[in-house]
């Protein structure tokens, strides 16, 4: 199998820092970064929380712990998770801090394994259908998922950003799995709430369906996040199966 992949992360316009990360990522941890990689291959978006510091520190500890570790999905988030507890007891300045989580291992075989928590999302693209794959760990969610608002009252609701699960605050945490057997042609798409709080799903498949080339939908979907306004960091990755 042949995974081609492209990541890209951005402070929008209306942040003053970056609190996100992915991977893999560019060498200065910002930009757009693209590569292949033959049979098990691994990629990963965190979005922090904290303030500037706090949330910094928190997703790049998450991502550095979950991608550079053996095992599977959920060791990966329970290790970033203690990870960050750690970090935390020895740095109290970091109290307070956390991250959402998304990790996505890709084996040598096509299958994808998906450890989660937060509101950062992993999608499957294939013939051209966007399906969200991960659930958002938010109260928006849960509250659409009662019935108690609607998609749109939704969209402007003021705890829109509330998240239920994050890690860092807790040793003991729920993590979601998720697997998945690829096809050939299939795009997996992984991303802070940057982009689908500002770019809704029809849109986001809308331009995945004209961009072939992982990087240049990874740069598209940025700039569509930013021409809707911008309004958080921006970080997307895309992985393109080949056989």
């Amino acid at each position: 199998m042949t995974y081609t992949w492209a990541t890209g992360t951005e402070i929008g316009l209306i942040r003053r820092h970056n609190e996100d990360s992915v991977w893999p990522r560019h060498e200065d941890g910002s930009g757009l970064a693209a590569g292949k990689a033959e049979g098990v291959f691994v990629a990963a978006v965190a979005d922090g929380m904290g303030g500037h510091v706090g949330g910094e520190v928190a997703s790049h500890i998450a991502i550095d712990t979950a991608t550079g570790i053996e095992g599977d999905a959920k060791t990966r988030v329970a290790a970033a998770n203690l990870a960050l507890v750690d970090a935390v007891r020895q740095q109290p300045r970091l109290a307070g801090m956390g991250t959402t989580l998304t990790v996505a291992l890709f084996s040598a075989d096509g299958e994808v394994e998906i450890g989660h928590i937060g509101d950062s999302r992993a999608y499957l693209y294939r013939k051209n259908k966007l399906r969200q794959i991960t659930r958002d760990h938010s109260l928006i969610a849960e509250m659409l998922e009662a019935g108690e608002l609607t998609e749109k009252d939704a969209a402007v609701h003021p705890y829109r950003s509330v998240i239920t699960r994050a890690l860092g605050l807790d040793r003991t945490i729920d993590v979601d799995r998720f697997e998945i057997e690829l096809r050939d042609g299939d795009r997996v798409l992984l991303c802070s709430d940057g982009l689908t709080g500002m770019v809704k799903d029809k849109s986001i498949s809308r331009i995945l369906d004209g961009h072939s080339n992982p990087a240049e939908a990874v740069s598209a979907l940025v700039e569509a996040a930013n021409a809707a306004g911008g309004a958080d960091n921006i970080s997307v990755v895309i992985v393109d199966l080949s056989t």
